[in-house]
């Protein structure tokens, strides 16, 4: 950062703006936003009586993107050291295959390649990833790693063979072993290709046995313990090494290593994995299976110079090289926090460096170079940043976050109030990629993270308003739950007025959620803001409000007890369904019609949390880390999602990516039981 002669910080080349705080809020009417750049009519409603119309027009023209935060300066040294530790050494780095190393910063990487021999054909696997569906593709079972590369584990499966492959660090190092769990059918050979990734410059070359890599400040070679046959029909356009696979191979960097050399290093590393583990006691199997949900996801994007943890690699593929989304990657920080400090810090700066220029983070943003211009996804954003400062209280790191959390918290009621309360949305916005689905009923159920709950089937979509008639319960209490959580972080940075103001804009939002509230059910129901009558299909979103501390305990009673803890509703083996059981949608468990979801879990655990709940809340996470556990162990999956009917995340009716980095969450929650976590109730 550098200092202009007006004083102001020059971030990027230009002055950065002004941030004011924002006086408190009160409710306004607005006319609707029919173009991006229209700005809002204030006038002075029942809703808004309770501050001059004067302030409430300073206050929306604050905070409709005329004066917004800009994401975080990545720049910033602390930053910069964070990514600087994180960016080194031997990892699976690159998102395309999970079988291709790649020693960072140097972009040099060792792709492990297969070829199959057969009598009459052969075929060939450049590059393997967990999950894929295709007919004949690659099977990954992915096994213990850790976030540094320093051990990784994982089994394939593909045409004749199966085989174990194990990688380690010995200082500077890497050794690989594959080991066939078989003896192949057919032949079988190990291609070892030396690669230089994203136009890093280098030279790469075979001489005899050994693969060199020379580089501007080092020269890497890569030895085998098996010798290189030659086949000059090998599908690789780099040097290689070509290695009959028919019993264990190793491979190591900087010098040669004999095969038990090899073995050794793999298991003290494998060792050490499983005793830093075994601090956690009982949960040590879930730690291995938690951090492997994450660690196997954790790419280096070369776009923005930067490692971070993602969802899946299948998505990554399909987005163009990197798939962010709203709520997700917020998660995935608290997830990291338990182990990583750095890796923690870096997935928070990533995520809010993908903030639009609307000062919103968007539903997704991708590799290909855009984004969800018209739409954003649930604000858990400043609840987690909480949990992370939390675990890892370092000054520079709130400084750096907070303006783009706040910015976020600020756009909410400017683009998605609906006649006094919050509804899920999607407007007209630039659209450079052209993506068909904009300002529809289909975004604005992306926006809810939920597409397709059944809680909005029938409900129209008001172009007008660009929201769903539909007041959301889930929605509302996300958004207090998120401006109390800011409302300390801005505590702790000594914003007193910017902790006021978001204290008052909690509170009101607080007040009018009391309409939701159906004393003869005990619940808070949506509102259908189309026919002024309260929506009776249901999900874990409806006590949320929990988490926003928003009813009595003795409402909070109600909604466990008759609700929560009702088997022909949420409770049972299996929980929790994201529909009820009596739903007419829940037999087909497909996507978020009756699916177990690992986010709906989390936020209804932290929920209870607030309201004490000991045994209900013990009982939620057991059994989510039951279902979680039993999946790891049959298959080495930790899905997107579950079936509410078997526990499983392959159940044929689903739709779920056997391979998503949020399923963490379902073990996660055990950890914040334990006290291995601060207990996320007790705030700053």
């Amino acid at each position: 950062m550098v200092v202009s002669f007006s004083g102001r910080p020059v971030i990027h080349g230009r002055p950065a703006p002004r941030v004011e705080p924002a006086p408190a809020f009160g409710a306004a009417r607005r006319s609707p936003k029919k173009n991006v750049g229209e700005r809002p009519c204030v006038t002075s409603s029942a809703a808004g009586a309770g501050l001059p119309i004067r302030v409430l027009a300073l206050w929306l023209l604050l905070v409709s993107g005329q004066v917004h935060a800009q994401a975080p300066d990545r720049g910033i040294p602390q930053y910069r050291a964070v990514q600087e530790r994180l960016a080194t050494g031997w990892n699976t780095w690159d998102s395309r295959s999970v079988l291709r190393y790649v020693l960072l910063p140097e972009g040099f990487a060792l792709n492990l390649a297969l070829k199959q021999h057969y009598w009459l054909d052969e075929k060939y696997l450049p590059t393997a990833l967990i999950g894929r569906w295709q007919e004949g593709a690659e099977r990954i079972r992915p096994g213990a790693r850790t976030y540094d590369g320093s051990y990784s584990e994982l089994e394939i499966s593909w045409e004749t063979l199966q085989a174990r492959v194990q990688t380690a660090s010995d200082g500077d190092d890497l050794v690989v072993l594959v080991t066939p769990l078989a003896t192949p059918a057919s032949r079988v050979k190990l291609v070892v290709e030396a690669v230089v990734l994203w136009n890093r410059p280098g030279a790469l070359a075979r001489e005899g046995e050994i693969l060199t890599a020379e580089f501007p400040q080092r020269l890497v070679r890569v030895f085998a313990t098996a010798p290189h046959v030659e086949d000059p029909y090998v599908a690789s356009k780099t040097p290689y090494l070509a290695l009959e696979l028919s019993e264990p191979v190793g491979l190591s960097s900087g010098r040669p290593r004999t095969l038990a050399e090899i073995q050794d290093i793999i298991a003290e590393r494998r060792e050490a994995l499983q005793q830093d583990a075994n601090r956690y006691g009982e949960l040590a199997e879930a730690l291995l299976a938690v951090q492997a949900g994450v660690a196997w996801n954790l790419i280096y994007e070369p776009r923005h110079d930067r490692v971070v943890s993602t969802v899946g690699r299948l998505w990554n593929e399909e987005y163009g090289g990197y798939a962010l989304f709203g709520w997700d990657n917020f998660f995935l920080a608290y997830i990291t926090s338990l182990s990583s400090r750095d890796l923690a810090y870096a997935n928070v700066v990533e995520h809010l460096h993908g903030l639009t220029d609307g000062g919103f983070i968007p539903n997704d943003n991708r590799g290909n170079g855009s984004k969800s211009w018209d739409r954003s996804q649930p604000p858990v954003g400043g609840i987690m940043v909480r949990e992370v400062y939390r675990r890892h209280p370092e000054q520079w790191f709130l400084e750096a976050t907070f303006d783009a959390l706040l910015s976020w918290n600020r756009w909410w009621p400017t683009r998605r109030l609906n006649e006094g309360l919050l509804s899920y949305g999607s407007h007209e916005a630039e659209n450079p990629f052209n993506e068909p689905a904009v300002r529809t009923k289909r975004t604005a159920g992306y926006e809810s993270g939920m597409d397709d709950s059944p809680m909005y089937e029938d409900v129209p979509f008001n172009p007008e308003k660009n929201t769903l008639e539909l007041q959301d319960v889930g929605l509302n209490s996300l958004y207090i739950a998120d401006c109390r959580a800011l409302a300390e972080l801005a505590h702790a940075l000594g914003r007193e007025q910017v902790r006021g103001e978001l204290l008052a804009r909690a509170d009101s939002f607080a007040e009018r959620m009391e309409s939701l509230w159906d004393d003869d059910a005990g619940y808070y129901y949506n509102r259908r803001t189309d026919l002024g009558t309260l929506s009776h299909r249901r999900s874990p979103t409806l006590f949320y409000p929990m988490l926003a501390r928003v009813p009595s305990p003795e409402r909070a009673d109600r909604m466990v007890r008759e609700h929560l803890l009702n088997p022909g509703e949420f409770w049972g083996e299996h929980v929790l369904p994201s529909t009820t059981r009596d739903d007419s949608s829940f037999a087909r468990q497909r996507y978020w019609k009756g699916a177990i979801w690992p986010p709906l879990n989390f936020l209804t655990y932290l929920s209870l949390r607030n309201y004490g709940m000991e045994d209900v809340r013990r009982a939620l996470a057991e059994r989510s880390l039951q279902m979680f556990l039993t999946e790891w162990r049959r298959q080495g999956y930790v899905s997107e999602n579950y079936s509410s009917i078997t526990g499983t995340g392959d159940d044929e009716r689903l739709s779920s990516d056997p391979f998503h980095s949020w399923g963490a969450l379902f073990g996660f929650m055990a950890f914040i039981e334990a006290g291995v976590l601060a207990p996320p109730e007790e705030g700053l």
